[in-house]
């Protein structure tokens, strides 16, 4: 088994036993925020490869090292299957950087706790979704314990919103 110095397993290693004892969805969200943080290099990445049965290969093709936050990946993992273009960490006129954007057009906030809590970040991120709205986006937003206890709601929004969208054209 790789160690590091301080006899800790590698980071590859962890990713491995993390896949294979808490699943595809904790194993993304891991992985991305190891890519993300520079603690995986390319040959790395393909060791860990190795060691995974063809879902977890396939999670790594998959994975990105843009995303700012599990929360980010997470939605990203599960929207994968819609065939649409999800763009992490995206700049829009006016409004800056978000954190999702679908097909060029719908902007998906995943909102944690610890940067949405008070009212002086509530306010920024209204603004934010009207100037958004005024250069033709759509924003939906969405805290950590929607994503993580009721994806359902969520999932049902944000496809509610895309076919709205598509309907109208």
């Amino acid at each position: 088994m790789a160690k590091d110095s301080f006899g800790l397993p590698s980071v590859m290693l962890t990713l491995a036993q993390l896949y294979r004892c808490e699943g595809a969805e904790a194993f993304f969200v891991a992985l991305e925020s190891a890519r993300r943080h520079a603690l995986l290099n390319d040959a790395e990445l393909g060791q860990l490869a190795s060691k995974l049965n063809d879902e977890g290969r396939e999670l790594i093709a998959f994975s990105r090292a843009d995303a700012d936050s599990g929360l980010e990946s997470l939605i990203r993992l599960r929207l994968r299957g819609r065939g649409w273009d999800v763009r992490t960490q995206t700049q829009v006129p006016a409004t800056g950087r978000v954190d999702l954007l679908i097909d060029g057009w719908l902007i998906i906030e995943a909102d944690g706790q610890e940067n949405h809590d008070d009212r002086s970040h509530r306010h920024k991120d209204l603004v934010r979704d009207a100037n958004a709205t005024i250069w033709g986006y759509r924003s939906l937003r969405f805290d950590y314990h929607m994503i993580i206890h009721d994806w359902d709601l969520v999932e049902q929004a944000i496809v509610a919103a895309y076919e709205a969208h598509h309907t109208a054209r």
